[in-house]
């Protein structure tokens, strides 16, 4: 058989409805991770569905224990063909955020997978249930078509993503040789377009942390003691002032990245955001200067405070508080040290006047920039794969704008990275009425299929 009987197989699977009743089971199993109570759903999602769907494709599985968690396994599957073949490492996560039950629209529930207009509604459809499925029904076109698949290939699905892979760099580090490959291609987070077959190569790091303005313990009249007492909120509202312009721009040095490598320019000029009708509208004037758009979100750091708690917002009274407190983020690119972050912070902090606001790392929250480079062979190869399934460019994203445990396989494990997403920018991903389109399940099926041949055709 040939790879476009390959690439049909796996388009059937989508249209005949099994890619859809597969998916259904896995939806039911309320997987949250959040959850202190998930430890027997995370288990049953990985030995009830996942192990035996590997096992029949000539998988041998293992649970690995995590280290950090012990309510959060990962299965580990691998299929051997030949020492002299290159290996492939796939990765998926099977966990969910909360289902928000309750709040979807009626007749939708986050447990129960409901086609509707061209759309596969169901928590987990696109992150990530929905999406290792795919690369993995592909695995098994290919396998049907050809036999064998002319490479190896590794399987790693983690119970912890979206509490942030607790224990999974531990589990990199302690079966390194297990998980060693020459690549990495995976499937999370959505394209660039729903019509746009999309790639990218790595995530942007996020830190998040506390700045605290602690000036005294309760609040006092404002009328009896306004004006001689310190205002904390005022206070913080002038140090995070000094952080970045009044347009966004940092003013953290280490902040920011010294350049932006010219093909990685080369790739973000490609790209253009696509806002739906119910997308905000873009401030070309806010950021780095000179950025518009992807370059901006993929190419650059950003700040943002994303909460501001001062006194009693539910019931503001006539007092001057005695602390406030900020909750912000830094998303970086490469080229921007994660180490230095905070340091450089606090030393920015001091420079200013501002040796009073206390710096506090959140325990959560915290990944690693990274990048694969845009010409590496792999990329080449996974991006003229798709063009020639689909017969459209590929949209090549150098790394998300978003975080994700990339660094787990491209600094613990020293691979390239190659993520080929299966969703769309308003998939509702992580909110009430998760989605995934019919269409881009049809076409990733095919794209994958076409990938897993290609590589055991040229054997990269």
């Amino acid at each position: 058989m040939s790879r476009a009987d390959a690439i049909a197989a796996a388009r059937r699977h989508v249209t005949d409805g099994h890619f859809a009743s597969e998916l259904a089971r896995r939806v039911a199993i309320p997987s949250e991770s959040p959850r202190e109570d998930s430890g027997a759903d995370h288990r049953r999602y990985l030995e009830d569905e996942m192990r035996p769907w590997l096992e029949s494709m000539g998988f041998s599985c293992r649970i690995l224990e995590n280290p950090s968690i012990d309510r959060l396994p990962a299965l580990f599957a691998e299929r051997h063909e030949g020492d002299d073949l290159p290996t492939v490492l796939t990765y998926g996560h099977g966990d969910v955020l909360w289902g928000m039950a309750g709040d979807w629209d009626e007749g939708l529930d986050p447990w129960k997978l409901v086609e509707r207009d061209g759309r596969l509604y169901g928590r987990g459809t696109v992150d990530n249930k929905g999406q290792h499925a795919i690369n993995l029904a592909a695995l098994s076109a290919v396998l049907e078509a050809r036999g064998r698949l002319g490479f190896n290939v590794k399987v790693i699905i983690e119970m912890g993503e979206e509490s942030g892979s607790p224990g999974l760099q531990e589990l990199a580090e302690t079966h390194r040789d297990l998980l060693s490959a020459d690549v990495l291609i995976a499937s999370d987070g959505p394209r660039i377009g729903a019509d746009r077959p999309t790639v990218f190569l790595g995530a942007r790091g996020s830190l998040n942390f506390h700045l605290i303005c602690e000036c005294r313990e309760g609040a006092h009249h404002s009328g009896n003691w306004g004006g001689v007492l310190t205002n904390p909120g005022i206070r913080l509202a002038h140090a995070l002032a000094t952080l970045t312009d009044a347009n966004g721009r940092i003013q953290i040095d280490a902040w920011r990245p010294p350049s932006i490598p010219e093909n990685v320019r080369a790739a973000l000029d490609q790209l253009a955001f696509e806002p739906g009708p119910n997308d905000p509208q873009l401030n070309p004037d806010w950021g780095e200067p000179g950025l518009q758009g992807p370059a901006q979100v993929m190419g650059f750091s950003s700040f943002e405070v994303l909460a501001f708690l001062c006194g009693r917002p539910e019931a503001p009274v006539n007092a001057v508080p005695g602390w406030a407190r900020a909750t912000c983020q830094l998303r970086y690119v490469v080229g921007v040290d994660g180490e230095q972050i905070l340091p450089a912070l606090r030393e920015h902090l001091d420079a200013h006047g501002f040796s009073d606001i206390k710096v506090e790392r959140m325990k959560r929250g915290f990944f690693s920039a990274t990048r694969t480079d845009p010409d590496n062979d792999w990329v080449r190869l996974v991006r003229a794969s798709v063009e020639e399934t689909t017969g459209k460019p590929v949209s090549l994203l150098p790394n998300l704008g978003g975080s994700l445990p990339n660094e787990v396989f491209a600094e613990t494990l020293g691979m390239p990275t190659v993520w080929v997403p299966h969703s769309h920018p308003a998939c509702s991903q992580h909110a009430p009425n998760e989605h995934m389109l019919a269409s881009v399940a049809e076409e990733g099926m095919a794209m994958m299929a076409g990938v897993w041949w290609d590589i055991g055709e040229r054997r990269a």
